[in-house]
Formats: C-alpha cells, structure tokens, sequence
C-alpha cells in the first residue's frame, strides 16, 4: 500500500477490525518511512469477470468506482456523506452478488441504486433518476417528483430484495 503522505510502499498494520456488518475491513496503516498513519479499507469485490449488460445489449466490465462517481454527481451539494455513498454502493454489490453470477442488467443495478438512493436523499434520488430513467422532457421529471413527495407523505415501504 502506498503511504498517502510520502509515496514509500513500506506500511505495518497499526489496528484492524471489522466495519460495515463485516462487509468492510478497516485498516489503520503506518508508514515505516515517514511514521504517519492512514485508514485503509477493503471490501468485497465482484470478480473481474462480472460484466454488465447495457440497454443497448453491449456488455461491459463491472466498475465499482464508475458506480461511485455517478452517486456522487447525483450527490453534489447534498448532505450525503462519502461513506454512506460507499455503503449504498456496497448494500448494492452484496445483493447483486449473492443472485447474479457473471452478467448483471444496468437496469437491475439503476434500479437498486435508485431505491436505496431515494431513502437517503431525495434530491439527489431526482437527480439520479433522471439519468437512470431517460427524462425526455419536464414533465417526466415533475412527474417523478410528485412520486417523491406522494411516497414521502406516506410510511416509507420496509427496504427488500431489489434483484
């Protein structure tokens, strides 16, 4: 592991333990060149052969981070913290992976990321939606946010299975 502060390849564990319902390991790092320390983490990954199927039929390699950065533009300005943008994304892995084997529709993950999305922040759900389900024009997304608010009046339905 790269040490974030002076570039050098040479760590030690300090600590580690259990994070995210064991579905994350969080390390605490020292660098032996420059003594500071830094928090690693490592999670599950889908196998580099998981590919996912586009609307167009094309297929693609999985991509965690290109999953993250489209979270976080939908996110922007908003009070969502990292982590919790981490741990939407990591909820949606462990489903996906625990009922798809080596091909997953971008629809299924949309969709699962969308809901999730939605019980986090709504703009920000409006926002992702947007892209996720192809506006074509204002009123889809006025639309989509009557859905919204007609959903936040009501109880919010208990979070299950999305795939």
């Amino acid at each position: 592991m790269l040490c974030p502060y002076c570039g050098e390849n040479r760590d030690k564990v300090v600590d580690s333990r259990g994070a995210q319902e064991g579905q994350t390991i969080r390390r605490r790092r020292e660098c032996l060149a420059c003594g500071k320390r830094f928090t690693t983490r490592e999670h599950l990954e889908f196998s580099a052969q998981t590919q996912v199927v586009k609307r167009d039929g094309s297929r693609v390699p999985y991509d965690r981070q290109r999953m993250i950065e489209g979270l976080a533009k939908a996110c922007y300005k908003r009070p969502v913290s990292t982590e919790s943008i981490e741990k939407l994304v990591d909820q949606v892995e462990e489903e996906a992976l625990a009922t798809h084997e080596r091909e997953i529709h971008s629809i299924d993950l949309g969709r699962a990321i969308a809901e999730r999305l939605k019980a986090l922040d709504q703009i920000a759900y409006v926002r992702f939606a947007s892209v996720y389900k192809q506006f074509r024009d204002l009123d889809d997304i006025l639309d989509e946010v009557r859905d919204v608010l007609a959903s936040a009046a009501s109880d919010p339905p208990e979070q299950g299975r999305l795939f």
